[in-house]
């Protein structure tokens, strides 16, 4: 499912002309289908359900809150590297044994 599609010319997310949302919060601007971004997840998901992994998403790639959530809510864990990501993969509820703290430079200190 791809929720951005273009009709007669204009882009759309779903319902929602994106020339209308840059017109009322202005550019650069950032739109998210939570559809599609949840569709992707789920397919991913269940192509590999065999083998029951744990899908990690990068918080360093994109740490909105909002798709955090989304994206833990259909079962993903969260890969941080710092103590600001872990901040932000507990407020959206991400169970502690789904979050993956890997990165360089740290020390036992």
């Amino acid at each position: 499912m791809h929720e951005f599609k273009y009709k007669n010319n204009q882009l759309y997310c779903g319902n929602v002309r994106v020339e209308s949302l840059a017109q009322r919060f202005g550019t650069p601007l950032y739109v998210y289908s939570h559809a599609t971004l949840t569709d992707h997840f789920i397919k991913l998901r269940d192509a590999f359900s065999a083998i029951e992994p744990l899908i990690c998403y990068s918080v360093k790639a994109n740490s909105n809150l909002a798709i955090l959530k989304a994206l833990v809510k259909q079962g993903a864990g969260l890969d941080i590297v710092s103590g600001g990501e872990l901040f932000r993969a507990l407020k959206v509820g991400c169970p502690a044994k789904k979050i993956v703290y890997a990165s360089v430079g740290k020390t036992d200190k």
